[in-house]
């Protein structure tokens, strides 16, 4: 079994899902004539409108001395899923995720990596290889190679190394359909982006931890707020049951009100904190110091190392 992930390799809090691209990965997107592609700092995406991307945003050292700046130990970064890398058929894909893992793995502390993996060719040879690296957490997936018992048994190959690995699963939404041009441009990660959590959170209720017992799995964004309609489900025949340990719920672009009614539902015990930045910023919902430990340290740790703390 591969070395779990130290929690804390500085002081600070743990900050579980950002974004950073290195600039071997920009200069991969650069250089694409078809979905995704970057022209200049324009990110084009099959289902989204054209979106402005800000250089800053991607600039190592700014990043760095900002998280240092706040208090950061441990920042977590991960290839964005709504790209539809994963997605790429075969040596597409693959180049491009190689290039994430290159690049990623040579960024600074306090930066850590998720891993990313094609769902179009899954290669649970070349994952192992991957997560045997110390700076890797685990692995994220897009929720929409997750949205359903067929496709969690697809993922088979890779859930079960990454459960020997002994490390974590990130969920993080996929790529978004292609929405009219004139829809706001927050539509996609209110809409397809929130539905594609749920969804896979169902998956996983019905039958994701039968399949994989041991497997420790976080959900970004609170998964959609999904466990709040534990009543609905329960109207319509199903149960919620038993809170499971093993899952964990990250926070980026929610706040108190949201953070609040989760705890009420699945415990403080599995709140984690993430700010998703540059496209959302770091939040402490103010609901107390023993509760900011757990979201900011303690609960990070126990989803990072399977260790309680």
């Amino acid at each position: 079994m591969s070395e779990a992930l130290p929690p804390e390799p500085r002081k600070g809090r743990a900050d579980c899902h950002q974004h950073l691209w290195p600039s071997r990965f920009l200069d991969a997107l650069r250089r694409r004539d078809t979905y995704p592609y970057l022209r200049d700092w324009t990110l084009h995406l099959a289902g989204e409108n054209p979106y402005p991307v800000n250089a800053k945003d991607h600039d190592v050292s700014a990043r760095r001395a900002t998280e240092l700046a706040e208090g950061t130990g441990l920042a977590l970064v991960s290839l964005s899923s709504p790209l539809g890398i994963e997605h790429l058929p075969g040596p597409e894909g693959a180049e491009l995720i190689d290039i994430w893992h290159e690049s990623a793995l040579e960024l600074p502390d306090p930066f850590r990596v998720w891993a990313a993996a094609s769902v179009t060719d899954p290669d649970p040879v070349a994952l192992a290889k991957i997560l045997a690296e110390e700076r890797i957490a685990g692995l994220q997936l897009p929720a929409t190679a997750l949205a359903d018992p067929d496709g969690i048994a697809a993922m088979e190959p890779l859930l079960t190394e990454l459960e020997r690995a002994g490390k974590p699963l990130l969920v993080h939404p996929g790529p978004a359909p292609a929405c009219p041009p004139d829809l706001p441009s927050w539509w996609p990660a209110l809409v397809p982006y929130v539905a594609q959590l749920h969804q896979s959170w169902l998956a996983w209720h019905v039958c994701g931890r039968e399949r994989h017992p041991a497997l420790r799995i976080g959900f970004v964004a609170l998964a959609g707020l999904a466990p709040l309609h534990h009543e609905r489900l329960a109207a319509r025949g199903g149960s919620f049951g038993v809170v499971d340990p093993g899952v964990f719920y990250e926070t980026s672009s929610y706040g108190t009100r949201a953070i609040d009614a989760m705890v009420r539902v699945v415990g403080v015990d599995g709140i984690v904190h993430g700010s998703d930045r540059p496209y959302a910023q770091p939040c402490d919902p103010g609901l107390g110091d023993a509760f900011a430990h757990a979201m900011f340290t303690a609960n990070p740790h126990q989803m990072l190392t399977g260790e309680s703390r």
